[in-house]
């Protein structure tokens, strides 16, 4: 969207040089590249905390098996002793 600040360029008005388009259009390409390379931050970012969480959880998770681990052989021996 246009603030007050910007040129609006209307395409049928005459009175516009081949160079008022070309800058109208270099305005616009530099624009898009910088949209662009902040879109490709953004979705850094985004994947970078994904990874993180990811971690975070697989850790948890591993944290979680090895107390299971060690239940499951601490249950092994008791049943072992009771069958003595």
């Amino acid at each position: 969207m246009a603030d007050d600040n910007d040129e609006v360029f209307d395409i049928s008005n005459l009175e516009f040089t081949r160079e008022d388009l070309v800058t109208a259009l270099d305005d616009m390409v530099h624009e898009y590249k910088k949209l662009s390379q902040s879109f490709e931050e953004v979705k850094a970012e985004k994947e970078s905390r994904a990874t993180k969480a990811e971690l975070v959880s697989s850790s948890k998770m591993q944290a979680a098996l090895s107390k299971l681990s060690t239940e499951n052989e601490e249950l092994k021996k008791q049943v072992a002793e009771d069958a003595k």
